[in-house]
C-alpha cells in the first residue's frame, strides 16, 4: 500500500513538474491522502445510492403502472399483528393522474364479518403449507363505503430462521362486476333451462349449437340428438320448402322472423307452435347465430277454438246458438233490404217435450233434442240455417222467400217429417211433435229480435190451436199474448177463489143402452174473464205446474160427487172417469195420491177411470208401462184417450196395463161420409177387441155414426146425441131418469 501511495504521489508530482518529497513518511502526504480516499469513497456512495433511488423510484413508477394496468392492488399481511398493509393506486382529486398511497388496517376491519372466516381458512391453509398460494373471494370495507367483492391472490414472502411464515403478500381487484354478471349469467341460464318455452340456438347455417330443457320435452329431441343436427329437423309436411326457404330468408335479411307455424315432433306427431327468431352476435366477429323462442299452442288454439264454438253453436245439438242466429239473422236482413227480398223466420218448439223429458229423465230428453235437431237437418238441407235456442225450442231461417205460403209450405213439411218417431239409441221409438210460429221479413219485424218475439208469439198460437200445427204472425196475436199472460197470472188463484168446476157427461152402453158411466171435465169461471175454455187454461196449468194442484182437486171432487150419487142410490158399478196430465203421471208419487183419495171418498177402486193421451202414453212407452202397473195393482182402470191422433206402436200397446180405448173425434165426426174415416174407426175398435179392450166413441152427434158405431161392435158411445156436459145435481137427475133402450131402438133415436 505505501508502495502504491508513493508511486501514486510521485506521478502527481511530475506531472506538475514539481519537486515534491518522497519521504513516504511525510504525515502531510499520508494526511492528503486520506482526504482524497474519504472523498473518493462518499463520492462513490452517493452515486450509488442516487442510482438506488432512481432504480427504487423506476420499480415504484412500474409498479405503480401495472397495478394501474391491471386493476389490482398490492397487500402485505403481517401474520403476527394480523395487520394488512395495502398499497392502492387511485386517481388524483382532479382525475388527471393516478396517486399510490398505503394503509394498514387490522384483517378483522378490512373482511365482512360474514367473510372473515373463509379468509382466514385460505390464509391458515397456506402458512401450514397445504396450499402453495392464498386465493379468496370476500367483501371488503373501505372508507365506511358499500362492501366491495375482492378477489386476493398471494403467498408467503417472508420466514423466519426457523421456516415459519412471518409475512404474505400478493394483489387484490375488485370483482363486483365480474360476479354480477357471473350471476346474470347464472340466472339467465337457470331462467332458459327453467323455461316452459323451447329455447335453442342455431348457427348461421341452421345447425343446433344449444337447447334446453322445455325443448327435449316439447320436441322429444334430447341435446345430443339434437346438437349439430339441421333444424328441418322438425319440419312439418303441412308447410312445404319454400315456406322454410322465405322464413329463414326473412331471418337472415332482417334479423327477426316470428309468426306460427306447424312443427313434427320425433314421435312424428305435429304441432301448431308459436316462433319468435332473433339474430344475435356469435363467438368470432361477424358470425351470426340466432335464437329461437318456440311455444307450443296447439291446446291453446284448441281452447280458443272450442271458446268461440262455445260462443256460437249448442253443445248438445252441434246446431247453432241464439248468439249465431241473431247473427246469420242479421246479416240475411241486410241482404235482403239489399235486394229487395223477403226472409221466413220459424220457431219450432216440441210439443210436451217436458213431460217426456221428466218421464224419461234428462239424459233421454238430451237423446230426443239431439235426434229432432238431425231430423230437421235433414228436412231442410244445408242451405237453411237451423238453429237451437234452448230448451226444446228451435229455429229455422228461410231466405229468398217468393211468397208467405212458402214459408207455411216450409213449416208443414216439417211436421209431416214428425209424423214418424225418432229413434233414440238406435232401438227405441218416440213420438214427438212440433207447434211452429211464422214471422216475415219485413212484414213483422226489421230486426232479429222482432223477427223471433213475433214467430214465438205465433207459435204459442200454434200451441192454443191444439199442437202439431203452425201459425203465422198477426198483429191481433200479440193481444191473445197478452191475454194468456193476465190467465196465467189469474190461474195462480183460483183454487182460493173456489172458482173451478167440475161439468159431468154421461156415456151409454150400446149394447143395452145403459148409463154405464161419466167424464169429469174440469171448467173455469172466472169473475174477471168470465167462461175460460179449458183448451185455453189447462195448457197454461201444465206449463206452470199448477195442473199437480188442480189434478188432485179434480180427482177429489169427481170421486166425492161418485160416492155422493151412490149414497143417492145410483148404481155401484157407474164409473167416473178424470183425465190425468202426463205431469201427473211424471211427478211425485201420483199412485199414492189416487190411493189416498179413493181411502178418504170411500169410493171403490174399480169406479174410478184414468184417462190418459196416447201421445203422452207413447212418448215412452216401455218406462210408461212400468209406472201404470200401480194403478192397475190399485185396481184402477186405465183408458188411453183421443186414439188415432198420434203414432201408436201395437207391440208397445199390447204390453201397457189398459182396459179401455177412447176414439177421437175426429175420426167419428165423417164415418157415415168418410170412406178414410170409417176404415180407420172400424179398424180400431176390431184391433182393439183383439186386444181385449173395450172401445168407447167420443164426440157422437148424429143417428148415422150411432148406427154406424153400433154395427162395427163399438161398446160405448159419449157425446151430445146422449147428453151435453152438465153439473152434478143436473147428471144425476139424467142418470136416475134414463130409461135404457134396446140397442136398434137407440140407434135409430134422435
Amino acid at each position: 500500500m505505501p508502495q502504491c501511495l508513493n508511486s501514486w504521489t510521485d506521478a502527481a508530482g511530475a506531472a506538475q513538474g514539481k519537486n515534491v518529497p518522497t519521504d513516504p513518511a511525510d504525515p502531510r502526504l499520508l494526511g492528503a491522502v486520506a482526504i482524497v480516499l474519504a472523498l473518493l469513497v462518499a463520492a462513490i456512495r452517493r452515486h450509488r445510492n442516487r442510482r438506488m433511488l432512481r432504480s427504487l423510484r423506476q420499480r415504484g413508477e412500474r409498479l405503480k403502472m401495472a397495478l394501474w394496468a391491471t386493476g389490482e392492488h398490492y397487500w402485505e399481511y403481517d401474520v403476527g399483528s394480523r395487520v394488512v398493509r395495502l398499497l392502492l393506486v387511485e386517481p388524483d382529486a382532479h382525475g388527471l393522474s393516478d396517486v399510490m398511497h398505503e394503509r394498514e388496517v387490522p384483517v378483522e376491519e378490512l373482511i365482512h364479518p360474514e367473510d372473515i372466516a373463509g379468509v382466514e381458512r385460505a390464509i391458515t391453509d397456506c402458512i401450514q403449507g397445504h396450499t402453495r398460494s392464498v386465493v379468496a373471494d370476500a367483501r371488503v370495507l373501505l372508507d365506511e363505503g358499500e362492501p366491495v367483492w375482492t378477489r386476493a391472490r398471494g403467498r408467503v414472502v417472508r420466514r423466519s430462521p426457523q421456516g415459519a411464515a412471518l409475512r404474505l403478500a400478493g394483489t387484490a381487484r375488485d370483482v363486483s362486476r365480474s360476479r354480477q354478471a357471473e350471476r346474470e349469467r347464472r340466472i339467465a341460464a337457470q331462467v332458459l333451462h327453467s323455461m316452459d318455452e323451447a329455447v335453442s340456438v342455431v348457427d348461421a347455417n341452421f345447425n343446433f349449437i344449444s337447447v334446453n330443457r322445455a325443448f327435449t320435452r316439447i320436441t322429444g329431441y334430447t341435446a345430443e340428438e339434437t346438437l349439430g343436427r339441421s333444424a328441418a329437423l322438425l319440419d312439418s309436411d303441412q308447410h312445404d320448402a319454400a315456406f322454410y326457404r322465405h322464413m329463414r330468408a326473412t331471418l337472415q335479411r332482417q334479423g327477426q322472423w316470428k309468426g306460427e307455424m306447424w312443427q313434427r315432433r320425433k314421435d312424428g306427431e305435429e304441432f301448431l307452435c308459436r316462433l319468435v327468431c332473433s339474430a344475435v352476435a356469435g363467438a368470432s366477429p361477424g358470425e351470426a347465430q340466432y335464437v329461437t323462442v318456440l311455444s307450443d299452442v296447439t291446446r291453446e288454439k284448441r281452447a280458443e277454438q272450442e271458446l268461440l264454438y262455445l260462443a256460437n253453436f249448442d253443445t248438445l245439438t252441434n246446431l247453432p246458438n241464439r248468439a249465431m242466429l241473431s247473427e246469420r239473422l242479421s246479416r240475411a236482413i241486410v241482404r235482403a233490404r239489399r235486394h229487395g227480398g223477403r226472409i221466413g223466420l220459424l220457431f219450432l218448439d216440441l210439443d210436451r217435450f217436458k213431460d217426456v223429458n221428466d218421464s224419461l229423465g234428462h239424459a233421454a230428453g238430451d237423446r230426443i233434442l239431439r235426434a229432432a235437431a238431425r231430423r230437421l237437418q235433414q228436412t231442410l238441407g244445408a242451405e237453411h240455417t237451423v238453429a237451437r235456442l234452448g230448451g226444446d225450442e228451435f229455429t229455422v231461417v228461410l231466405e229468398d222467400l217468393e211468397s208467405a205460403a212458402q214459408a207455411e209450405r216450409t213449416a208443414r213439411e216439417i211436421i209431416m217429417a214428425f209424423e214418424a218417431p225418432l229413434e233414440i239409441d238406435g232401438h227405441q221409438e218416440i213420438a214427438i211433435s212440433p207447434s211452429i210460429g211464422i214471422s216475415l221479413y219485413p212484414e213483422h219485424g226489421q230486426v232479429p229480435t222482432e223477427l223471433i218475439k213475433r214467430a214465438d208469439t205465433a207459435m204459442y198460437q200454434a200451441k192454443a190451436a191444439g199442437r202439431r200445427t203452425f201459425m203465422r204472425y198477426d198483429d191481433a196475436m200479440d193481444v191473445a199474448t197478452r191475454t194468456r199472460a193476465t190467465l196465467s197470472g189469474a190461474l195462480r188463484k183460483v183454487l182460493d177463489r173456489g172458482e173451478l168446476r167440475l161439468a159431468y157427461q154421461p156415456r151409454m152402453s150400446l149394447a143395452d143402452s145403459r148409463i154405464t158411466g161419466v167424464e169429469a171435465l174440469l171448467r173455469w169461471s172466472s169473475d174477471e174473464h168470465g167462461e175460460v175454455a179449458p183448451a185455453d187454461f189447462i195448457p197454461l196449468a201444465e206449463e206452470s205446474g199448477l195442473i199437480l194442484e188442480i189434478g188432485e182437486w179434480v180427482l177429489r171432487e169427481a170421486c166425492l160427487m161418485l160416492g155422493r150419487w151412490q149414497q143417492h142410490g145410483l148404481d155401484p158399478s157407474l164409473a167416473v172417469s178424470v183425465n190425468v196430465s202426463a205431469l201427473q203421471l211424471q211427478r211425485g208419487d201420483f199412485p199414492q195420491v189416487v190411493r189416498q183419495v179413493l181411502q178418504d171418498t170411500g169410493v171403490a177402486p174399480g169406479s174410478l177411470e184414468l184417462e190418459l193421451t196416447e201421445s203422452m202414453l207413447m212418448a215412452n212407452a216401455g218406462q210408461t208401462a212400468a209406472r201404470l202397473q200401480a194403478f192397475r195393482d190399485l185396481g184402477v182402470p186405465l183408458a188411453i184417450d183421443d186414439f188415432g191422433t198420434g203414432y201408436s206402436s201395437l207391440a208397445y200397446l199390447k204390453r201397457l196395463p189398459l182396459s179401455t180405448v177412447k176414439i177421437d173425434k175426429t175420426f167419428v165426426d165423417d164415418v157415415s161420409t168418410d170412406p178414410d174415416d170409417a176404415a180407420i174407426t172400424s179398424t180400431i175398435i176390431t184391433m182393439a177387441h183383439s186386444l181385449g179392450l173395450k172401445v168407447i166413441a167420443e164426440g157422437v152427434e148424429t143417428d148415422a155414426q150411432v148406427r154406424f158405431l153400433a154395427s162395427h161392435g163399438c161398446d160405448e158411445i159419449q157425446g151430445f146425441w146422449l147428453a151435453a156436459p152438465m153439473d152434478g145435481h143436473a147428471c144425476l137427475s139424467f142418470i136416475r131418469n134414463w130409461q135404457p133402450r134396446p140397442a136398434r131402438a137407440a140407434a135409430g133415436a134422435p
